[in-house]
């Protein structure tokens, strides 16, 4: 499901599984933590299709989305009813209407996520006066009729849900919950935040132990930012779990011979078929205008880097077109 309506498949292409196009991450990065330039966003993403791209998951759900995009409904907070900025909604409507605009002036496909993000983000009394089964009634609702105010546009994952530190908190308990309860109702995959601690496995025992989600309908995001050994990811793989690498945004020599250690570690453990890459550009510091790289870093500088370290071709291809067509229709 994209935000255009369902395509094929087969018809995805070089998908990008993690991204933020427009996002306001004010409350932790002062400086740099509001992207909201529709012409620069339009500009990168056509440079994404002109290398090959086709599509990209975009995962701001509401906690990030507000202020983060231009307002023609004058939707300025989550509570406004009937403007798509309800708590329970994936996410205002104007990141919506910004997002169909670069779709539609790009060409490519974007998949919009629906779920709640994670501490401190979450609005903790919100979460105290709504039970997990009608959050998930709010997630199915995005998933099968579509965002409020958006005129049917509908989420094609739940995600991004998260975990700030090494537990989950009393509210992103309820978030996953919700999340996992909207699966079994909908079918759509679930990505999550488990980022600098190994809690991805925790995420795991709730999602898929306790809650019944089959663990290749999950995505442990953000596995390559975790100072843990190569086993860690090893493990979450063999679970079933797609292990994702997602803050692909270094040019540095040695982080990109670090991430070529890990990814040919997959290859050489035949885990090759259960990995996703993907940039996760989420300030203003990530994109080309402000120095950074920008969506086609993993299409041209990782990619040659791979590859001059002995992944070949078609496993890239495998990374880049196959797996994630399977995360994201469970084929």
């Amino acid at each position: 499901m994209t935000i255009g309506g369902p395509v094929p498949a087969a018809d995805l292409g070089v998908t990008l599984m993690h991204e933020h196009l427009f996002i306001n991450q004010m409350r932790e990065q002062r400086r740099a933590g509001l992207v909201n330039d529709l012409d620069m966003i339009v500009g990168e993403v056509g440079r994404f299709a002109g290398a090959g791209g086709g599509t990209i998951v975009e995962l701001t759900v509401a906690e990030l989305a507000d202020g983060a995009a231009p307002d023609p409904a004058g939707c300025h907070t989550r509570e406004e009813a009937g403007t798509g900025c309800s708590s329970g909604s994936a996410r205002p409507l104007a990141n919506v209407t910004a997002l169909a605009e670069v779709a539609a002036r790009t060409g490519v496909r974007l998949v919009l996520g629906t779920g709640h993000y994670r501490d401190p983000y979450l609005d903790r009394d919100w979460f105290d006066r709504h039970c997990a089964d009608s959050i998930a009634d709010e997630l199915v609702r995005d998933i099968q009729e579509g965002i409020p105010g958006t005129g049917g546009v509908r989420a094609g994952i739940i995600g991004e849900i998260g975990a700030d530190k090494w537990y989950l908190s009393a509210a992103e308990e309820r978030s996953f919950r919700a999340a996992a309860r909207a699966h079994r109702r909908t079918g759509v995959p679930v990505t999550t935040h488990a980022a600098r601690w190994p809690v991805g496995l925790v995420q795991l025992d709730l999602l898929c132990g306790e809650e019944g989600v089959p663990p290749e309908r999950v995505i442990i995001g953000h596995v390559d930012t975790v100072k843990a050994p190569l086993e860690y990811a090893l493990d979450l793989a063999a679970r079933g779990a797609w292990v994702q690498f997602d803050n692909l945004r270094s040019r540095r020599p040695q982080d990109l011979d670090h991430l070529a250690s890990r990814v040919l570690g997959f290859a050489r453990a035949g885990r090759l078929d259960r990995l996703l890459l993907s940039h996760d550009l989420c300030t203003t510091a990530d994109w080309p205008d402000e120095g950074g790289v920008g969506l086609t870093h993993l299409l041209t500088t990782v990619r040659g880097h791979l590859v001059a370290a002995g992944l070949e071709e078609e496993e890239f291809d495998q990374l880049m077109i196959d797996n994630p067509r399977r995360a994201l229709a469970g084929t």
